[in-house]
C-alpha cells in the first residue's frame, strides 16, 4: 500500500483543482516572501490538461518567481505531438507571463540521448549551483501501470545516485528524473483525477503488497489528488 501524507479527495475535477491551486498558491507565496525563487517540475499526459488551463488563468499567482523543469520527456523534437515540453507550452507556459529564462527543458536534439541526459543533469545542478538538489514542488501523473515520470516496473532504480537517466522502451526513448531526484522535492504531487485513474487509485490505497515505481515515492511531504 503506498503512503501519503495526505490525501485529496473531492467530487470532481474542477474541486480538485480548486484544491491544488491553493495548495499551490500557499507553497509559492511562503517560499517568495523569502526573496527566494520557487521551482515547479511539471508532468506530460492528457490528466494535467485541465489542471495547467486552470493554472494558467488562476489569479494571485507570481510566475514570475517561478522557474520551471520537467520531470521526463520522450526523445522526440520539441514540436511534436508527444513531447512534454510542447504540451506544457500549449496549456500553460504560453499562456502566462513568464520569460524563456524561466524554463528549463530537457533538449532532445543532440542525436545522443546519453549527451542531453548529462546535459540536463548539468542544468540542474547548475541551477542549483552545485549543492544539493531539491525542488520545490514536482507534478507527477500516473500510468495505469503504475509508472511515474519515465520510471517503470523494469527500469526504476532505487540505489542510483544520479539525478537523470535515461530510459530506452519500444514506443520512445526517454530522458527522466530518479526516483531519488523525485524524493528529494519538498512536495510530491500525485495527480489522478477521474474515472480513468479509479482503478490504479484503488490499487495504491488497499494493496499492501503493492510493488509499482509509484510505491518507491516517499511519504513525507507526499499528496494524492483523486476525485471519482
Amino acid at each position: 500500500m503506498t503512503k501519503f501524507s495526505k490525501i485529496i479527495r473531492e467530487n470532481n475535477q474542477k474541486q480538485l483543482i480548486h484544491k491544488f491551486i491553493e495548495i499551490f498558491r500557499v507553497k509559492l507565496n511562503k517560499k517568495i516572501n523569502k526573496s527566494k525563487r520557487f521551482t515547479f517540475v511539471l508532468t506530460g499526459g492528457v490528466s494535467p490538461i485541465r489542471l495547467y488551463k486552470a493554472l494558467s488563468k488562476a489569479k494571485k499567482i507570481e510566475w514570475e518567481n517561478v522557474d520551471f523543469f520537467i520531470g521526463d520527456e520522450r526523445y522526440v523534437k520539441e514540436n511534436s505531438k508527444h513531447s512534454n515540453i510542447n504540451l506544457c507550452k500549449k496549456y500553460l507556459l504560453n499562456s502566462i507571463k513568464i520569460s524563456p529564462k524561466q524554463i528549463f527543458k530537457i533538449q532532445t536534439n543532440s542525436k545522443s540521448i546519453k549527451k542531453d541526459t548529462k546535459n540536463y543533469e548539468k542544468k540542474i545542478k547548475n541551477y542549483f549551483f552545485n549543492k544539493k538538489i531539491v525542488f520545490d514542488i514536482i507534478l507527477l501523473g500516473i500510468g495505469n501501470d503504475g509508472h511515474i515520470a519515465s520510471l517503470f516496473k523494469n527500469n526504476i532504480n532505487n540505489k542510483t545516485k544520479k539525478n537523470v537517466d535515461y530510459v530506452i522502451k519500444k514506443d520512445f526513448k526517454r530522458i527522466t528524473l530518479t526516483i531519488k531526484c523525485i524524493n528529494s522535492c519538498r512536495a510530491i504531487l500525485l495527480w489522478a483525477p477521474g474515472k480513468k485513474k479509479s482503478m490504479i487509485v484503488k490499487k495504491l490505497l488497499s494493496n499492501k503488497l503493492l510493488n509499482l515505481p509509484v510505491s518507491y515515492l516517499r511519504k513525507k511531504n507526499s499528496f494524492l489528488f483523486y476525485c471519482n
